[in-house]
């Protein structure tokens, strides 16, 4: 049921918007189910139901598309972020959804001046000795210009659109409310968990927001690759760094997008480019575990001395000690044809849904079948990743937000290595590497290491445990759930049994009613013998022989 307190009023011409083109794109009914247009008519608010005629014969995917470009940035990013779920959503969905670019108009420099002064401190003519006006680039949350310090270091000025916050915070609101609705009201939906896929994306947005965690991003992942010389990233000037602003080191060189169309043909320097960002990629995902999580080619620099450069790290994705280990252990199981373990970690992936593992360790058969004889530097991994979306998919699981964030990683970097080199196999940068992560996370010393720490926070967790688990039983809230193997079967044994004894004694008092009744003199008589104490004879005996027969056929009163 739709209650109306979940929307509140200064987003209800929000939502009206949102349902109009919703509809307006062929979606109507979602709008009709979860319940939106008894709300917008109870506060007095019309939606016209007329699906574009131009959408009519487009297909669903590609209506879906425009319809997330028409409803504005946020919304944009979200369909950014579900072409990472080959989990949830078919690859012709996903293939759409990739196509999906914030067209954004660069804010007006005299727009954007008073807010950058006041984070800033002081005049820009102050901060700097060069400003340019025109942006480098822009984004539906910041934009970014060039400008050279009093030092003379030329700097990347990155500015936080006026105004975005406010409107990116009432749309995520909106967002979760209507998960929610999603969730309780469509249940076709239900398993794709839509308020943990909003939950995740609201956690993502708001981070990028903040250019504060942006440049803490940046310098860990800096201090992570500093001893790549072959890697650059910009340096943060903590001086002018603010929650609106981000001020950087600015990296001289062409966008790869552009340096490739100087190119003739692939070469060796292109195949060099193609080298080291792949291997800066994955050793920050299964190394370091804190990476880039956009590596696309407007986020590439080719820049002198055969060096990469990484900008925009608004998005980073980590993954846990645990996480990288099963994903090593997921391809060298996959390369050893170790089903068991491939199951293992299909489930470890599940997120807690309910699954038939006997399915889901026939799909994994299948797909160690698929791979059969492929070693871990010949693994396809865009290809293997895809297999696996599919069977995660057709066995109603979903994947961990991690897993897939990282699926989306290894898929923008194949696409963008093959761009760079044609041969390019990524499997050959990640073989040496998960065998170091292997190594790394199973050696004696980590695994040691790992049990003190679990065993540590156990014993000082254990006071508190015990202290909650008295306090519940105070207050009358525990509760014993038994669930005992053969429990129904007892019970209606118990219950069979109970009807035996019941008709037994029933027989019993009919036989002794009988005899009593033999003994009077008078009545009726049948061959010289009274009739109703005969015909009671006659009733027990045939009482009597189908109780036995029932006994003997569940054998022997068990």
């Amino acid at each position: 049921m739709l209650h109306e307190a979940l929307i509140a009023a200064s987003d209800l011409g929000r939502l009206q918007e949102i349902a109009g083109i919703v509809i307006r794109h062929g979606f109507g009914e979602l709008v009709g189910r979860i319940g939106l247009v008894t709300l917008l008519k109870r506060a007095g608010r019309a939606l016209h139901w007329e699906a574009a005629a131009e959408l009519r014969t487009v297909p669903p995917a590609e209506r879906a598309r425009s319809m997330l470009e028409q409803l504005g940035p946020t919304f944009v990013k979200l369909g950014q972020v579900l072409a990472s779920r080959p989990d949830m959503l078919p690859p012709e969905w996903i293939e759409e959804f990739r196509k999906l670019h914030t067209h954004v108009t660069a804010v007006p420099f005299a727009e954007i001046r008073s807010q950058l002064e006041e984070d800033l401190g002081m005049r820009v003519s102050e901060a700097f000795t060069e400003f340019v006006e025109q942006p480098l680039a822009a984004g539906s949350i910041a934009q970014v210009h060039r400008a050279r310090l009093m030092s003379g270091v030329a700097v990347a000025v990155k500015v936080r659109r006026p105004e975005i916050r406010a409107k990116v915070i009432a749309d995520l609101r909106l967002l979760q409310r209507l998960a929610d609705l999603l969730e309780s009201e469509v249940s076709d939906l239900r398993r794709f968990r839509p308020r943990k896929v909003v939950r995740h994306f609201a956690r993502t947005m708001r981070a990028e927001l903040d250019l504060l965690i942006e440049a803490k991003n940046l310098q860990a992942v800096a201090h992570n690759l500093s001893d790549n010389d072959e890697i650059v990233l910009p340096e943060v000037v903590p001086r002018f760094t603010r929650e609106r602003l981000l001020v950087m080191t600015l990296l001289e060189g062409e966008h790869v997008e552009a340096w490739l169309q100087h190119q003739a043909r692939p070469g060796p320097a292109t195949r060099s480019v193609a080298r080291i960002g792949a291997d800066a990629v994955l050793k920050m995902v299964l190394v370091d575990g804190l990476y880039h999580a956009d590596p696309h080619p407007g986020n590439v620099l080719v820049l002198s001395g055969a060096r990469v450069g990484l900008v925009d790290f608004g998005m980073v994705g980590r993954l846990s000690d645990t996480r990288r280990r099963e994903f090593a252990a997921l391809m060298i199981a996959i390369a050893e044809r170790d089903e068991e373990a491939v199951t293992d970690v299909l489930l470890d992936w599940s997120d807690g849904g309910q699954v038939d593992v006997e399915q889901l360790t026939q799909d994994a058969q299948a797909l160690l079948d698929r791979f059969q004889g492929v070693v871990l530097r010949d693994l396809d991994v865009t290809a293997l990743l895809a297999d696996i979306a599919e069977i995660v998919r057709e066995n109603n699981l979903a994947f961990p937000a991690d897993v897939s964030m990282l699926i989306k990683v290894f898929v923008s970097l194949e696409d963008l290595g093959r761009r760079l080199d044609p041969e390019f196999d990524m499997s050959a940068h990640l073989e040496p590497l998960a065998r170091i992560m292997i190594r790394r996370l199973h050696s004696p010393w980590v695994l040691l290491r790992r049990g003190i720490r679990d065993s540590a926070r156990v014993l000082a967790g254990l006071p508190h445990d015990i202290k909650s688990l008295v306090a519940r039983a105070r207050r009358g809230g525990m509760k014993l759930e038994l669930d005992l193997e053969r429990l129904d079967h007892f019970g209606r044994q118990l219950d069979r049994s109970a009807n035996r004894i019941t008709f037994g004694m029933v027989t019993a008092a009919l036989i002794v009613g009988t005899s009593i009744a033999m003994t009077i003199d008078g009545g009726p008589t049948l061959w010289g013998l009274p009739a109703i104490g005969l015909l009671g004879f006659l009733s027990s005996a045939l009482l009597g022989l189908g109780l036995l027969w029932s006994v003997l056929r569940s054998g022997r009163g068990r």
